[in-house]
């Protein structure tokens, strides 16, 4: 599918997949294999050992390479592992500036991994485009940036960062997970590197654990092909297809959390039992603006502060629900609920993660596909 002037629901159907040349299969196969035959040595068809490339990992890549329309794509193990190559084209004594509020997992490796090889980290405010420039010196060479973050839904300006990024020739990188490329796409907003945690909303059906990083320079491709074939962290063949065959409906599923997303924000944002909510399509969240000038909508993922409720009775309530299961993760079909501090940030301090707003009364709900009035009844059951 060459055509990339297709919308996006056409994409996400037909990027990358081609009838399968032996039988017609209109769906990709999934090419089981380690290994290549090769005519003689050196000589093949393209491929010749599986952790370098295989079909099915190929035409993913493809599709989600249309979705944030890119020219290349890389698909890794985990979200972590895309991460994990991206910081390994730093050297020791760079620089990185970042949120402070951020995915536990990625504080958790840019403190307690890279941080041990001379790599540092500077954890900033980034709401305020201008609390980065006060940090970019002469070993800067990242700007790392969730939109919204993960869980206070801070919204990060990307052009404003890009503009920065060019300013300083530093690369931007924005993990645009809790978005997914249904509702932005940094590239066209001056990011270099885009990742997501295809776990989440790409796959959509909490059945992959899967990262990718999506770019338009031929530069940083070859330097993050590079890396991914040579650290091994590269997904195989049978996720692949359930990432392509979960991708074929993240459009519609995209149109459905966001519709549940809005009805719970508003039942929530009046209810008494709520002290805070987090959801940036509420005109006084912060950076609101921004929000809706980079995005298409405004998601399903939503974080609450429940009024005067200590850990005990946050875990109750926590644990109570019959639609939202409490779990990690987030961006499935199914509704779920998560206690941050104890549960994705647990890695973070106490003192860190509280100054960001993660505190022990906060829960986040990622809001799934379901009957919005099944939603509604249970979230009226449990908080009254």
């Amino acid at each position: 599918m060459s055509n990339k002037n297709y919308k996006f629901g056409t994409k996400a159907i037909h990027a990358g997949a081609e009838p399968d040349p032996s039988t017609g299969a209109i769906m990709t196969p999934i090419f089981q294999t380690s290994t290549y035959v090769q005519e003689s040595p050196g000589k093949h068809k393209g491929y010749a050992y599986a952790r370098g490339k295989n079909p099915t990992r190929e035409a993913l890549q493809k599709n989600i390479a249309a979705l944030e329309s890119a020219k290349h794509c890389l698909c890794f193990s985990s979200g972590m592992g895309s991460m994990d190559a991206v910081i390994k084209l730093l050297r020791p004594g760079d620089e990185v500036i970042t949120g402070d509020d951020l995915y536990g997992g990625s504080y958790r490796m840019f403190t307690k991994v890279f941080a041990n090889y001379g790599i540092k980290f500077h954890f900033v405010n980034m709401t305020n485009a201008e609390n980065i420039t006060k940090f970019v010196n002469d070993k800067t060479k990242l700007i790392w940036a969730e939109t919204p973050t993960n869980p206070t839904m801070q919204i990060v300006d990307i052009e404003a960062c890009g503009e920065i990024a060019k300013k300083h020739n530093l690369i931007l990188a924005v993990d645009n997970t809790f978005a997914s490329p249904y509702l932005q796409n940094p590239l066209a907003l001056g990011a270099h590197i885009v990742m997501h945690s295809v776990t989440k909303y790409l796959g959509g059906h909490s059945d992959v654990v899967m990262g990718a990083l999506v770019m338009n320079d031929d530069k940083l491709f070859e330097q993050l092909a590079f890396i991914h074939n040579s650290c091994g962290a590269t997904p195989g063949p049978m996720d692949s297809f359930l990432v392509m065959r979960g991708i074929k409906t993240l459009h519609l599923r995209m149109e459905r959390h966001c519709f549940n997303g809005r009805k719970v924000a508003e039942f929530l944002k009046t209810h008494p039992k709520i002290e805070k909510i987090y959801w940036p399509g509420f005109t006084d969240h912060p950076n609101h603006s921004i929000a809706k000038k980079q995005m298409r909508d405004f998601g399903g993922m939503i974080s609450i502060v429940l009024k005067g409720a200590d850990l005990n009775e946050t875990f109750k309530i926590a644990s109570s629900f019959e639609v939202f299961s409490l779990a990690e993760s987030l961006g499935g079909v199914e509704s779920l609920i998560n206690h941050p501090a104890t549960m994705t940030h647990a890695s973070i301090p106490k003192e860190e993660r509280e100054k960001a707003g993660v505190v022990d009364n906060l829960l986040r709900l990622s809001v799934g596909a379901e009957d919005i009035e099944d939603l509604i009844d249970d979230l009226k059951k449990v908080l009254g």
